[in-house]
């Protein structure tokens, strides 16, 4: 049996194999030793900072005090430095010397220069209360002296997850303070299962990380993973590049492996000037992969600013307040543009920032331009400035010729990378115009990444889908007849008998069975048929429906269920009629007099945007329940680009959409929430057969082979392998009369 003292010391080796990874020192076995090395490495890195006169055991104190810090979050954040380097400024304990700005971290110089790499193990640490023991930690590794990196282990026989505990219970127990409050980065493993996690005061089991190489291949194996990951300079960057700091939640985030991979293939095409693009799933993190990468790309001199491109008013405030959030303690600066004038200024400052804008913004830019007499000088310099746009959602959001039309506005061809789920292939191509592109990979490039949603449910990043194609009640089964099929799903029988499906359904898919009130989204067909739901799902509600009555063992849990809103673009009711426009006008009043808001038809970007927050319960202030919504009325609005984990089932009345409309909208549902969403539930009630095979279709468009782990199993399928496993268990018994099911094979 394989020990943990052998596994460290198999460990140890690997780190320290070549000349330019990591120093064993294992003379370094306290809190206070730790210290001593660090002012050693601190004072040889700084000799002309200090002037031939050595840090006094004061100063030490002095800089000691001022850079510990009381969390992990806070002490990342000191971490972070500026312009990639972390400093101190030393006032000296004799004012004859000059002041001292002492480098602690040189993140310019990963691998050389400076940095001084080092691993110790079983380091000794005090109980901090009288009831607590002494403890010991495992391995920890350490760059200029700081512990940064720790690793805990266990024998193969052991869960990982003790290992995941107890740094927890050491946690708790006040150990990773002092000097070890600069973790950043913990390692659990038990030799065959290797998982790691960012520093937090309370960690979260479901955030342990498995590594995968740029295949998306598993790199479970310990000394695998600590080639792959903990070598040098592989560590250093992901301290130094793939740790972002969230401000809100004052929280450590470590990227995951796919989105290294990507951000690692975008630095080396644009180092390449060569475009492409990033196939990563929804709900897979795009939002702060592309942060990332909008931010590293300001790293390469020749290129002058990196813009985020997006085609969608709410998803600029969306996507501008995230990234505010991680820039806020990050050295670059990110600015939203209020219009196209704001976005020329912003162009043409001279700064190195990120720039969030929209399309729409850009083109107005260019044409407002375009119509001058005579060009300005700084829309001059304008043109001729290096720049690299990301793109999110890029299957849709740049058409072949507004791409071209930003092309041909600059005189140097800016680098383009697009972010999409869902990128158009041959097989959904564009429809035939001239010339154009007609897929992501001709608009773009070639893809640099790729992390399908078939790798996202097999790593637990996100969840299945269980699809119940359920159709209508009063349909006759030929598909065929289009015309007549439309007509008997446009029927207000139809229409009711989904209504009221939709409810019983709630009482499981929206979690009403097991006390929780998870959200749902209903997408219709178009805003007159949205509007003929509200006010059937209203009628019912205000108890007039004379047909159909709440069940009570809904009303037993949730009294007031459904609390439901209609949502939808302003663009999709410019030209409606005055009845529609009225009947929005009773919605809004109905959604104020609930929650006690003011919204007018003046405001419907304020009432979309509050729609939005209500339905995502990501702020605590929508998560009591009198302030919840627990279904939403749409037509497009939501099933793109919207992010709420507490969100568990989409309703579908209508025709199958396009394969990436499809993906796109069933991703709303399938966010990693609680132990009790288990699916992201689908349910259409439209051409039960063409559904079936539209999804199909899609499902293995968009897994790239791993549409295995994306659809739960029919009922048949299940028993069909209940049958199986029965079958295979009855061969044993349980008592002496045949072979014990104690010695059945374990798979």
């Amino acid at each position: 049996m394989t020990l943990e003292s052998q596994l460290e010391d198999n460990l140890i080796a690997q780190l320290t194999q070549d000349v330019h990874q990591w120093k064993f020192r294992d003379d370094l076995r306290t809190v206070d030793q730790l210290w001593d090395n660090f002012f050693r490495i601190l004072e040889s890195n700084n000799k002309d900072q200090l002037n031939d006169h050595p840090l006094t055991p004061n100063e030490k104190m002095t800089v000691r005090t001022a850079i510990v810090k009381p969390t992990f979050y806070r002490a990342t954040e000191f971490m972070v430095g500026a312009n990639r380097q972390v400093r101190y400024h030393l006032r000296r304990e004799d004012s004859s010397i000059p002041d001292a700005d002492l480098l602690i971290l040189d993140n310019t110089n990963i691998a050389g220069g400076n940095s001084v790499y080092e691993v110790v193990h079983q380091v000794q640490l005090q109980k901090k209360t009288a009831l607590n023991q002494d403890r010991r930690f495992d391995v920890s590794l350490l760059i200029n002296g700081l512990p940064v990196i720790h690793i805990e282990l266990k024998a193969p026989n052991v869960p990982y997850k003790k290992a995941f505990n107890q740094i927890q219970k050491y946690i708790d127990e006040g150990q990773f303070t002092d000097i070890y409050s600069f973790v950043e980065m913990f390692v659990v493993t038990n030799g065959t299962q290797t998982r790691y996690i960012s520093a937090g005061q309370n960690l979260n089991a479901k955030f342990l990380t498995a590594w995968v190489d740029k295949n998306n291949k598993r790199v479970d194996n310990y000394l695998s993973f600590a080639e792959e990951v903990l070598s040098i300079p592989a560590a250093h960057h992901m301290i130094a590049d793939y740790v972002v700091l969230d401000s809100e939640s004052k929280s450590v985030i470590l990227l995951r492996p796919y989105q290294i991979h990507a951000i690692q293939a975008i630095f080396k095409a644009s180092r390449e000037s060569k475009s492409g693009y990033i196939w990563h799933t929804t709900g897979s993190g795009k939002t702060l992969t592309s942060y990332k990468v909008a931010r590293n790309l300001l790293q390469i001199p020749s290129i002058d600013k990196s813009i985020f491109l997006i085609d969608r008013k709410d998803l600029d405030t969306q996507t501008t307040t995230a990234f505010k959030i991680y820039a806020n303690n990050d050295t670059i600066s990110v600015n939203e543009t209020n219009n196209s004038y704001d976005l020329a200024d912003q162009l043409t400052d001279g700064d190195r920032t990120v720039v969030v804008t929209t399309r729409q913004k850009m083109q107005n830019m260019f044409k407002r331009i375009d119509e001058l007499d005579q060009l300005p000088k700084r829309y001059e310099s304008l043109k001729n400035m290096r720049l690299a746009f990301i793109v999110d959602e890029c299957h849709r959001t740049i058409t072949p010729s507004q791409k071209r039309e930003i092309d041909k506005f600059f005189n140097r061809k800016p680098l383009w990378y697009g972010f999409t789920g869902t990128p158009i292939f041959n097989e959904n191509a564009r429809a035939k115009n001239g010339q154009d592109a007609r897929t992501t990979e001709e608009l773009y490039g070639p893809v640099l990444h790729k992390y399908t949603i078939g790798d996202a449910i097999r790593d637990k990043m996100v969840l299945g889908f269980s699809i119940d194609n359920q159709g209508g009640s009063n349909e006759d089964g030929n598909e065929e007849d289009t015309k007549k099929m439309d007509q008997i799903y446009r029927s207000k029988a139809h229409m009711h008998s989904v209504a009221t499906a939709v409810i019983k359904a709630a009482y499981r898919k929206q979690g009403l069975i097991s006390g929780k009130k998870y959200s749902a989204i209903l997408t219709t067909s178009s805003i007159e048929q949205a509007q003929k739901y509200y006010r059937i799902f209203k009628k019912i509600i205000d108890g007039e429906d004379e047909e159909f009555k709440i069940p009570e063992r809904i009303k037993k849990v949730a009294p007031d269920f459904p609390k439901i809103a209609i949502t939808y673009s302003v663009s999709e009711n410019e030209d409606d009629s005055e009845s529609v426009q009225d009947e929005m006008k009773q919605s809004l009043a109905d959604y104020n007099a609930v929650y006690g808001k003011n919204f007018s038809m003046a405001e419907l970007d304020q009432y979309n945007q509050n729609v939005n927050a209500r339905l995502a319960r990501k702020k605590a202030q929508y998560q009591a329940d009198n302030q919840r919504l627990d279904l939403v009325i749409v037509v497009n609005r939501l099933l793109t680009g919207f992010d709420s984990p507490s969100l568990s089932t989409l309703y579908i009345d209508r025709p199958p959409m396009s394969p990436q409309d499809m993906i796109q909208a069933f991703s709303r549902t399938n966010r990693i929430f609680d132990k009790d969403k288990t699916w992201g539930q689908i349910v259409t009630y439209q051409y039960p057969k063409t559904f079936s095979e539209k999804i199909d279709d899609a499902i293995v468009l968009y897994s790239n082979g791993g549409e295995k782990y994306a659809v739960a199993p029919s009922w048949e399928e299940s028993k069909q392998s209940y049958v199986s496993a029965r079958s295979k268990i009855d061969m044993y018994s349980f008592d002496a009369d045949g072979p014990s099911i104690y010695d059945a094979p374990i798979k």
